[in-house]
């Protein structure tokens, strides 16, 4: 909105030139994002604890997750809040990125709040069944898919990055919408069952911002793209507004989610958080560079994928003490702050190798 609003008038005020520099936009929409929830996050976590908007725990998780029982929760209401003031005041609304990015948003969040809502007012603690949840999930990822595919950059629409490979790219063709509902599907599910310890999901999911912060630009650099060897995205450096505003709402979070946290963000949070990193993936043709820099969501879903296996296999048997991976390490006796930075290094981890691929094309 500034963007549309000042930077037309920058032969009248020299200063509003600064609004045609991506750079700083991105740098602004973080830091705005960051002070909107450090300055809302405590009357905000007061109003949902007033209103009994608070956890409720499920029998099976560890016993001293019991503890955790009345904490402030959907606090990922307050994560897309201060993502859409942000991005709205400092992106280009007129970028096709940005739009299909706010939508994304919009109709997770969405899900996620209707999730929260079940869990805590129906007092059903597994909220919406698996089978809607994926339904709204799959529908979102195929709709957007069908738009790349017949409104989509020419040229590349259909056409990604593969790892490790200089100058070649897969085309899915008819199949991309598929393979874009699998990406959103994937990314969504996978932070939300990465979100059962204080600070964990929102950590990493901060890690990962800020690596498609900087690929989101380079996508939109013709000189960076081109000596990085990836897929020039014509206007895409505009989607690293967006991820800034979300390392920025996310960073901010993490101040009351940390150990112990204060509030919760939810499904309302957790489902929208990991849609929107799928569809930057997606927007900028990095999706499987997802495999390393969202490496620990990976990690926890085939984590569970494989407890499901090896018990119907074994029949009752499991693999690990508990699915996600990061209750099997609680149950072995591990604090749960020393988890979460392990897990949170473990990221860094993955994705200083993930950057590395770039350069070994």
């Amino acid at each position: 909105m500034l963007y549309l609003l000042l930077y037309p008038l920058k032969e009248i005020f020299g200063p509003f030139r600064l609004f045609g520099y991506i750079t700083f936009r991105a740098a602004y929409a973080a830091v705005f994002a960051i002070l909107i929830v450090l300055l809302i996050g405590n009357r905000f976590t007061n109003y949902l604890r007033n209103k009994s908007i608070t956890q409720k725990i499920r029998d099976e998780v560890p016993e001293h997750h019991k503890a955790k029982a009345g904490t402030p929760s959907m606090g990922g209401l307050l994560i897309l809040i201060a993502l859409l003031v942000s991005a709205i005041l400092f992106a280009d609304l007129t970028n096709p990125n940005i739009i299909i990015l706010i939508i994304a948003t919009f109709w997770f969040g969405i899900l996620g709040f209707v999730d929260d809502y079940i869990k805590i007012f129906k007092n059903k603690p597994r909220g919406l069944s698996i089978k809607t949840k994926l339904l709204f999930q799959v529908i979102f990822g195929l709709g957007l898919g069908i738009y790349l595919y017949f409104y989509g950059p020419t040229g590349y629409a259909t056409r990604t990055n593969l790892l490790f490979l200089k100058n070649y790219v897969v085309n899915f063709g008819i199949l991309y919408p598929l393979f874009v509902a699998l990406v959103t599907v994937g990314t969504s599910n996978g932070v939300n069952l990465t979100d059962g310890l204080d600070g964990l999901a929102i950590g990493l999911l901060g890690i990962s911002a800020v690596a498609y912060t900087a690929l989101s630009y380079a996508s939109g650099h013709s000189g960076i793209s081109n000596y990085l060897n990836i897929i020039f995205i014509k206007n895409g450096g505009e989607t690293a507004v967006f991820c800034a505003a979300l390392v920025g709402a996310g960073l901010g979070f993490l101040w009351f989610n940390a150990y112990p946290a204060q509030i919760f963000m939810g499904d309302t949070g957790s489902l929208s958080l990991g849609a929107i990193l799928g569809v930057v993936a997606i927007l900028i043709k990095q999706e499987f560079l997802l495999i390393f820099i969202g490496g620990v969501f990976v990690i926890e879903v085939i984590s569970v994928i494989l407890q499901i296996i090896y018990f119907r296999r074994t029949r009752g048997k499991r693999l690990f003490l508990m699915a996600p991976l990061h209750h099997h390490y609680e149950l072995k006796g591990l604090a749960e702050p020393k988890i979460v930075v392990r897990f949170w290094i473990v990221g860094i981890i993955f994705l200083m190798i993930a950057l590395s691929t770039l350069k070994i094309r």
